[in-house]
């Protein structure tokens, strides 16, 4: 099958080669694009020289934007599968052919790599832990799926799923939106035990003083979503 792998970059100078070559020496066959999301650090310039594959937004649209447009590069060059990996140096290329085992044997339309199964590597600090749960249920209420690692950006869609995120992606923290809409789409939706590093750079999009309204402003997005939306058959 062929693949992609979508990688969100914004400001992640200090990563961004670290985690093109650690998909280069891991998973040399497999194709990826770098979306730089009008970063303001020298990101677009570091991408230049390396000569890599690289789509320049030219305005900042978040996370949800960049890997929406990452989705949307691989519908239109035909790509079968279609992984979504962070450019902070978190996601670790070693797990990438278990990631997509299940897709490639039909048993998931989404696979998902999840810190939580095995309980090994970076596991983030016990108040994001207890947000990630709280979602994690609520998903589970609304959409009738388990995923107990619902914020994680490891995670990797099939040719139905890669054309329904062109078109239909969350804008702002939208990892665990991503998955209730799936379970609505009526997808198959399966967790892949990985290991992840923290980040090696940068700043996290959330803080541990947001962690609070995170939770608040993604449980209300996610209700409001199950309303609005009526659940399909894939």
């Amino acid at each position: 099958m062929r693949t992609l792998i979508i990688i969100p970059a914004y400001n992640e100078q200090g990563n961004i080669l670290n985690t093109i070559n650690d998909i280069r020496e891991n998973a040399p066959q497999v194709d990826y694009v770098v979306i730089n999301d009008c970063s303001t650090d020298d990101t677009k310039q570091i991408l230049q020289d390396a000569g890599m594959t690289v789509v320049n937004l030219p305005v900042n649209l978040g996370i949800g934007g960049g890997v929406q447009t990452g989705y949307r590069y691989a519908l239109e060059n035909d790509y079968d599968i279609a992984i979504q990996f962070d450019g902070d140096g978190q996601h670790m290329a070693e797990y990438l052919k278990d990631l997509i085992a299940p897709i490639e044997a039909g048993e998931a339309n989404i696979a998902i790599g999840s810190r939580f199964i095995k309980k090994e590597g970076f596991q983030s600090s016990a108040m994001r832990r207890f947000g990630i749960g709280f979602l994690s249920g609520l998903i589970r209420m609304l959409g009738g799926v388990r995923v107990y690692d619902v914020t994680s950006g490891f995670r990797a869609a099939d040719r139905k799923m890669i054309a329904y995120y062109a078109d239909n992606y969350a804008q702002d923290y939208p990892e665990p939106e991503a998955i209730l809409a799936a379970s609505l789409e009526g997808a198959t939706i399966k967790e892949v035990a990985v290991q992840m590093r923290e980040r090696q750079s940068g700043e996290s999009s959330i803080h541990s003083f947001k962690s609070l309204y995170y939770m608040i402003k993604v449980s209300v997005a996610l209700i409001t979503y199950r309303i609005t939306h009526r659940r399909k058959k894939l």
